[in-house]
């Protein structure tokens, strides 16, 4: 195969030794996939149907639920459909787009975390000019271009690794990521090398920008109990998400660039799904939690659901 245009599919691998477990994967698999959604919906109708959380931190939380529906849903239907399967091969389009799909939804965490550290360094630390800083206008502007920039980004990587004259077909994973994709070139890029690390890099400076934010947070508050207070109401949760997304994204770089060939295959596949599982459940389970408002508007809406069924009954 020394032509790009030969070759149509790649094969994944990772579920070959599955075959006595697969029913049992696929039943685990619907399950995290359902509960997904459920959490991350819930959050999401809440903020809409109830205006009274249509401030700022809300609208960047429900636009963080709805990032977590994009990532997996690029991710569980097709790894659902190769559990029950006998052949694990994807089309090379479609691989350019899952590949998209998933890490665009990946920088866009990145993004939309980096929003919410900034509406509560400014709510915290400028709560004078707290609601003219952050009007609906510049919300709207601040989500658009969280989303648009992981796009385009990603876009430029998923176009350089598509113009590359490939090798080879297979691909060591259970589901296509561009850098290994790029990896089957029949020769060495710059452009292969400079875009990711100038992704890598922008995206580390999000996360340095937003614990240097925590710093000057901590310091603020620790001079006020009601700064401290609502330091620990809102902003607890969000350093946990952002530490999840920051682990999940760390050990799954590592682990696909440095991984040893000795380790278990279910292990393998644990590392490579982990980053899909963990903060789509996390995220909203955490804030939901954790975040009265929100938490007391999903327990009245169960509780008055329960007492209508009581009283048709």
């Amino acid at each position: 195969m020394d032509n790009v245009s030969v070759i149509t599919v790649f094969t994944l691998s990772g579920l070959s030794d599955i075959a006595n477990y697969r029913v049992i994967l696929f039943v685990l698999t619907l399950l995290c996939y359902c509960v997904i959604w459920l959490v991350n919906v819930t959050i999401i109708v809440t903020v809409i149907v109830d205006k009274s959380l249509h401030e700022p931190m809300y609208i960047f939380l429900c636009s963080l639920c709805f990032n977590g529906l994009y990532g997996t849903a690029a991710f569980y239907p097709k790894f659902l459909y190769d559990l029950l399967s006998t052949t694990h091969v994807i089309s090379y389009a479609g691989c350019l787009l899952q590949g998209f799909v998933l890490y665009s939804s990946v920088c866009a965490d990145f993004s939309l975390l980096a929003l919410m550290a900034y509406d509560r360094y400014v709510a915290i630390c400028r709560p004078l000019v707290y609601h003219s800083l952050m009007t609906t206008q510049k919300i709207c502007i601040l989500v658009f271009f969280a989303w648009l920039i992981p796009i385009y980004l990603l876009f430029m990587s998923t176009i350089t690794t598509a113009v590359l004259r490939l090798c080879g077909s297979h691909i060591p994973r259970i589901y296509c990521v561009n850098w290994l994709i790029s990896n089957l070139a029949c020769s060495a890029s710059v452009a292969r090398i400079v875009i990711p690390a100038f992704n890598y890099t922008f995206y580390i400076g999000h996360v340095l920008l937003v614990f240097w934010s925590y710093v000057h947070l901590i310091k603020t508050c620790q001079s006020s109990k009601d700064n401290w207070n609502k330091f620990m109401q809102t902003c607890v949760p969000h350093l946990f998400s952002l530490t999840v997304v920051v682990l999940s994204f760390l050990f799954d770089m590592l682990y696909m660039r440095f991984g040893s060939k000795e380790i278990p295959q279910s292990f393998e596949n644990f590392m490579a799904m982990e980053i899909f599982l963990i903060p789509p459940i996390i995220n909203p389970l955490m804030y939901g939690f954790k975040l009265t408002q929100i938490r007391n508007r999903v327990l009245n809406f169960i509780c008055g659901k329960s007492s209508a069924l009581r009283l048709k009954s």
